[in-house]
């Protein structure tokens, strides 16, 4: 017999979560290019709403959007009013909140500029230089085909010149690259113009309170450390489960995939977080440096230790799902893997012999992005000819989306005369203990960035590790297609996902999970 059930801290007083900075981030002007772009709606102004409404903005703070459309500050000012009004209808959306503050909007909407500007012409990016005498901050909001001449752009206008105590930083998002030699020539081409303290390479995982909790959890914590090794660890699962198909998004995720999309960034970074080795300090240098060393001795995985898949049509929620090849912007025949999976060999004293299998998905019968960490079962059977025999083994859960917090997986012994086991959990969860205010993500990368703190953004040798260690499999699936497999929409993935740990004698810790 057995039952599960939650065990957690007496009731507490809520308090709220201090902000990531003590201080208003130095005055600068963020310019945004690709101000019309839902990244700039959708994500950077809540963020910058949020900063507003934490007093971590300067008061000469300065916002100017950069896009080739037509149209003056006040319309573009309206438009992400508008927009920052249709978070308080959308329930779903990445940014919910019941209403706006008035006063930190207003606040971002006075300091808005527009500025109509052809980004691939000289003379229009050099004469921006006349409104930004002090320092800046340049987010390159754009299809990742331009980051490379962008930047060469600004350089040759003159814009990114460090001097008279001024600083000049580039955000650059993600896909940076296309796989190895795509990375390197991107690196190659930006390092010819800025040095790289100027870079800030972002990855919006990081942003995530539950992703840094890992460090927090890791190494604030000496119950977890001893343990956090290949004598007491199994394996490690990383999976980032969507519910939603491309939905209008075929024309980019077409050329891009699954695995370009989310693992040498999103679910390297949470692997970076799980397995480096404990810095000497969190200085940005120190934290990127441990996260080499790591992505270092990741082998490169195998062809034969990677799995594609692709959906079919199919129910996700109790709603029809139209196959992958069927979506807006997708060829008829694609080969474009909207599952992946993967396992990685890790060669250090820490982890050698602990897999970590990594998997990502879309139109899958569960949402969910978290960490599961199984233990070894115990080394000497004690309970032998007890109904104990079957007790799953120790797991720790890492929730990081939707629930958020951690969940321990543990036997506990069942009231009465038998020794008889049960498995319990035990669960802290965000909300419980932290009065949680709606965010994006984006607020503490925003502010570091502006701060000058590059600890949760990637150097250059972390990209190119990363592309190292999955580009075989690419190499490979652009040779052949004879791997894809289908899935139907709703489902856990292709069956060669479960082959895949199954032929180690494992199984994924299912999507509908606590």
């Amino acid at each position: 017999m057995s039952f599960s059930r939650d065990i957690s801290s007496p009731a507490r007083a809520r308090h709220a979560i201090p902000p990531s900075g003590s201080k208003p981030a130095p005055a600068s002007t963020l310019v945004v290019f690709g101000a019309h772009g839902d990244l700039t709606k959708r994500l950077l102004m809540p963020a910058l709403y949020n900063l507003a409404g934490s007093g971590l903005l300067d008061p000469d703070f300065r916002i100017i959007g950069i896009d080739r459309v037509p149209g003056s500050t006040a319309e573009w000012r309206d438009g992400l009013a508008a927009t920052m009004q249709e978070f308080t209808r959308d329930r779903d959306a990445e940014f919910y909140t019941p209403s706006i503050d008035a006063k930190a909007w207003g606040w971002v909407a006075d300091r808005l500029e527009y500025v109509q500007t052809d980004f691939s012409d000289l003379a229009q990016v050099r004469a921006l230089g006349e409104k930004l005498p002090g320092s800046a901050v340049f987010y390159l909001a754009v299809p990742s085909r331009f980051f490379g001449s962008l930047v060469a752009t600004l350089g040759q206008a003159g814009l990114l010149a460090e001097q008279d105590g001024r600083f000049r930083r580039v955000v650059i998002e993600k896909p940076f690259g296309s796989d190895l030699a795509t990375a390197r020539a991107l690196n190659a081409q930006i390092l010819s113009v800025l040095d790289e303290r100027q870079i800030y390479r972002i990855d919006h995982f990081l942003g995530k309170e539950t992703v840094q909790n890992i460090l927090a959890m890791r190494f604030g914590n000496l119950i977890f450390e001893p343990l956090w090794r290949n004598e007491y660890i199994d394996h490690v699962e990383i999976t980032a489960a969507e519910t939603i198909g491309v939905e209008q998004r075929g024309a980019f995720y077409e050329p891009t995939g699954a695995l370009r999309d989310m693992v040498p960034n999103h679910l390297f970074q949470l692997f970076a977080m799980v397995a480096m080795e404990p810095p000497a300090s969190f200085s940005a240098d120190t934290v990127r440096t441990a996260k080499e060393q790591l992505f270092e001795s990741v082998r490169p995985v195998a062809p034969e230790d990677a799995v594609r898949g692709q959906y079919r049509a199919g129910t996700v929620d109790g709603k029809p799902v139209a196959a992958y090849r069927d979506s807006p912007g997708v060829a008829p025949d694609s080969v474009t893997e909207t599952y992946v999976a993967l396992k990685l060999h890790v060669d250090n004293w820490r982890w050698s012999g602990v897999p970590f299998y990594l998997r990502t998905g879309k139109s899958l019968g569960g949402r969910r992005t978290e960490v599961v960490v199984q233990f070894k079962k115990p080394p000497v059977a004690i309970f032998r000819g007890t109904a104990t025999d079957a007790l799953p083994p120790n797991r720790m859960i890492l929730n990081i989306q939707p629930s958020q917090g951690l969940t321990i997986g543990m036997a506990a012994k069942h009231p009465g005369p038998a020794m008889d086991l049960a498995e319990v959990q035990v669960r802290f969860r965000y909300e419980d203990a932290f009065d949680l205010q709606p965010n994006v993500g984006y607020e503490t990368l925003l502010y570091d960035c502006l701060s000058g703190d590059a600890t949760l953004f990637q150097r250059a040798d972390n990209i190119d590790a990363a592309w190292a260690a999955v580009d075989p499999v690419l190499q490979a699936w652009a040779k052949s297609s004879d791997s894809l497999e289908f899935y139907d929409a709703g489902a856990t993935g292709p069956a060669g996902a479960d082959a895949l740990l199954a032929r180690d004698g494992r199984s994924w810790y299912p999507l509908d999970g606590v």
